[in-house]
């Protein structure tokens, strides 16, 4: 029997994709509309309103069933609970660069994660160097520009 993995987010994820995922529910209707109007143009092999309402519904029921796949094995994790010396997920993380100019970021399920604003995937690079680690702590991640190093100064779990 096959397990099904568990998606680790924030509330603020889980309820962005609740909202994609009420958007797209909203257009299928739409979507079923320009069908059945494209259709009755006539000739559907050279139709190309209904090729691309057509593709833009299969494009939509794809979504759909990816973000209720999410959302069906989502595990909300509230930051405020936790507590500890070490990175995990959802912790907010200051780290020290090699300039000792100060970088934050909070780690953050693969759906929510957004570096401009500060949330990285722990899943990526740099959040997985960062787990485990404490206050203190030298990190080394491998990234497309090079090697960049990083100083573990704060922890929190806001």
């Amino acid at each position: 029997m096959a397990t099904v993995e568990k998606m680790p987010m924030l509330m603020v994820g889980y309820e962005k994709l609740t909202a994609q995922l009420r958007d797209l529910k909203a257009e299928r209707p739409l979507i079923v509309d320009a069908i059945e109007e494209a259709r009755a143009h006539g000739d559907l092999s050279e139709n190309a309103e209904y090729h691309a309402a057509k593709e833009r519904q299969g494009q939509v029921e794809a979504s759909i069933a990816d973000l209720e796949d999410k959302l069906s094995r989502a595990q909300i994790i509230d930051p405020k609970e936790l507590s500890g010396d070490k990175v995990v997920f959802g912790a907010t993380v200051t780290l020290l660069d090699e300039d000792d100019k100060p970088v934050t970021y909070q780690l953050v399920g693969q759906a929510e994660a957004d570096a401009k604003s500060g949330m990285i995937s722990y899943n990526s690079p740099l959040g997985r160097a960062l787990i485990g680690r404490q206050i203190g702590d030298e990190v080394e991640v491998t990234v497309p520009s090079g090697e960049k190093f990083y100083l573990v100064d704060k922890i929190e779990f806001v």
